[in-house]
């Protein structure tokens, strides 16, 4: 089932459950998939693959943490927790993370896959990350990473 139909469901399901919450977040889910194929058709795209779709719903939990982080500064938790809620919403449509031992294996494993003995290296590093585990790792997490296993 792709993720367009994963959605789909979800949002009947929640609609019949009267989870308006859930069923709230679903819709703006829709509403930026909608967004994206319509940035997609100049193109030639009509509908964004499955990747950009993981890509899309990654861009919006970054952008809901970010709003929790402020919130928090500005003493509203009662956004904050509407925020959070809506992250576990999108986040259950994404692949399960790696762990921070899994991450470390991965970047070990492609600085010796690529060769790699100086921070010069690192864009081929993180290509090659990229190409393997893109939609299992969080890349802003195996930066830090990779520049430290280069750097000493």
């Amino acid at each position: 089932m792709s993720l367009r139909d994963q959605f789909t469901a979800q949002m009947k399901l929640s609609m019949k459950a009267g989870d308006s919450a859930r069923t709230s977040t679903l819709r703006m889910i829709m509403a930026k998939l909608k967004d994206t194929d319509i940035a997609a058709r100049p193109k030639g795209i009509d509908k964004v693959a499955d990747e950009d779709i993981l890509s899309m719903l990654r861009g919006m939990v970054k952008s809901r943490h970010e709003s929790v982080a402020l919130y928090r500064q500005g003493h509203r938790p009662e956004l904050a927790a509407k925020e959070e809620a809506e992250i576990a919403v999108i986040e259950a449509f994404l692949p399960q993370q790696m762990d921070t031992a899994a991450t470390e294996q991965a970047v070990a494993d492609a600085v010796v896959e690529t060769g790699a003995t100086s921070i010069k290296d690192m864009g081929k590093v993180m290509a090659s990350l990229r190409a393997r585990h893109a939609a299992a790792l969080d890349m802003a997490k195996a930066g830090p990473l990779v520049k430290a296993k280069l750097s000493g």
